[in-house]
């Protein structure tokens, strides 16, 4: 048993020094190898503090302010989109996220298993790059907050040199904590929720009792087709997590329930999404130019005032540094299932220096970061969605067959591998997300790309991520069922020898 098992044998901790302590001393040293079944000692419960952290983020203000400004929607027409956007990208990350205790292995692992030992390099890749593009956003936007604090409390105000030095700060702090492994961004996790949700409470009554409320509610109701591209731009947050959602349920028992894993995961998500978006769209009625600031969080110290606004910031710089240790964590993972030769703490160290230089192109070079995160969440939510919509139906196969992830199969790299298939490629997946990833591109529109098909209804409606989804799925399973190598247990069985639960 090693030091990554130490970390989730802690269940009879008492106090929350005590898992502190114990968690603080556990530095995961576990790569992409499955998990085997005697060191599961992870909890559902944990799976909450972890999909809330990793919603604190200020960047959803702005996009709740995105909903009124440039959407021209109504306060209820914002409550709605948030709670669809919520429940629909998070929810994809509860159900996927289940394939994760079938398999104990992070998601970048078992995707082996869906589209071969070499195929998986090519959605690999695009979901490696995306994710670099994802934890950018995220440096980005914690180092205006930092930026934001420095003027507020010192009034020092923002130049070159101090952006630069902001960013590493922030990047650096990134891949410590994220380096350090899943127990310890356990304990952050828990804490930081319970800090900024009681800083939003206080943001909260702020704003109830500072808003002109008679302007919020009179304002007019937008078009359907306005409703319905919100959920789709909102919901892209969320389905940048699906695949990286079995990374957080690896350590949970072959027991732990499905529909707990799903419970857990949209109930944290939504219980930060929601009501950040809601309090987004209330500031941009009093301050319409939110949406389109320079940065991201400067307005913050417009809207609130100092002593409010500053505490809020470090509690969601702190947010956002966890989520990028979250995202950091996986791609670790990622990396190592690409093929690179090293442990997963240094391979986060590849994501980190791509975080610094992107991060500078767009603090110092780029003109509009509103419209840089905008086409990036566009892009972002194609990329991924052909991946979610082929792997989707390999798990449901395997659930509806009980058929079992192979622990060695998934190792093993060479021809003797159970998921070797042809030449080490499932064809019928890798025709499907293919034609999935292309048809996806052709309904999108972005500042510098439009795809044929963006001026029809799908097009319009920014549902390209939906009929990414529903294309790779029914691609997939019409095509004809890939066959898995032979020398691997009997079906119905794990690669630890436990029986794969076929029904959730």
């Amino acid at each position: 048993m090693d030091q990554t098992s130490t970390a989730f044998t802690t269940p009879h901790a008492t106090t929350a020094d005590s898992a502190t302590t114990t968690a603080a001393r556990a530095v995961e040293t576990r790569g992409i190898e499955p998990v085997p079944a005697h060191e599961r000692h992870g909890r559902v419960r944990e799976l909450f503090p972890t999909w809330v952290a990793a919603n604190i983020s200020v960047l959803l203000l702005t996009m709740g302010a995105g909903l009124v400004v440039f959407n021209r929607l109504s306060l209820w027409q914002v409550l709605l989109v948030a709670g669809c956007a919520a429940t629909v990208s998070f929810g994809m990350v509860g159900v996927l996220s289940v394939s994760g205790k079938w398999g104990g292995a992070p998601g970048a692992m078992l995707s082996r298993a869906t589209f071969g030992v070499r195929g998986n390099y090519f959605p690999g890749a695009v979901l490696w790059v995306a994710r670099f593009g994802w934890e950018t956003i995220n440096a980005v936007t914690g180092a205006y907050a930092l930026l934001t604090i420095l003027d507020l409390l010192f009034g020092v105000r923002q130049n070159n040199l101090l952006v630069v030095v902001t960013l590493v700060g922030f990047v650096a702090t990134t891949f410590l904590v994220s380096g350090m492994g899943r127990a310890v961004l356990n304990v952050c996790n828990r804490w930081s929720t319970y800090v900024f949700g009681a800083f939003s409470v206080l943001v909260l009554g702020y704003l109830i009792v500072d808003t002109d409320w008679g302007s919020v509610f009179d304002r007019p109701t937008g078009s359907t087709a306005m409703v319905i591209a919100g959920i789709g731009t909102i919901a892209a947050g969320g389905i940048s997590w699906v695949p990286t959602g079995p990374d957080f349920t690896r350590y949970l028992p072959h027991a732990a329930s499905g529909g707990k894993i799903v419970g857990a995961t949209v109930s944290g998500a939504a219980l930060v999404f929601v009501p950040m978006v809601l309090m987004g769209a209330v500031m941009a009625v009093a301050t319409p130019d939110l949406a389109s600031a320079a940065d991201p969080v400067s307005f913050l110290g417009d809207v609130l005032p100092t002593w409010l606004a500053v505490p809020y910031l470090i509690t969601a710089l702190v947010g956002m540094l966890l989520i990028n240790s979250l995202s950091m964590y996986s791609a670790g993972f990622t990396a190592q299932t690409m093929g690179v030769k090293l442990p997963r703490a240094l391979a986060v160290s590849v994501n980190a220096v791509i975080s610094l230089v992107g991060g500078l192109l767009l603090m110092l070079v780029a003109k509009s970061f509103y419209g840089s995160f905008i086409t990036f969440l566009t892009l972002l939510a194609v990329s991924f969605s052909a991946w979610i919509g082929v792997y989707a139906v390999d798990m449901f196969r395997r659930r509806a067959l009980a058929v079992r992830y192979d622990a060695r199969g998934l190792m093993d790299t060479g021809r003797s591998s159970r998921y070797w298939y042809v030449g080490g490629f499932c064809w019928q997946a890798m025709v499907a997300w293919g034609l999935a990833l292309t048809a996806g591109l052709c309904f999108t529109k972005v500042d510098w790309f439009t795809g044929p098909l963006a001026t029809s209804w799908i097009g319009r409606n920014g549902l390209g991520w939906a009929a990414t989804i529903l294309i790779a799925a029914v691609s997939f399973a019409l095509l004809p069922r890939p066959r898995e190598g032979a020398g691997a247990a009997p079906h119905g069985a794990t690669g630890d020898g436990q029986k794969l639960n076929p029904v959730g």
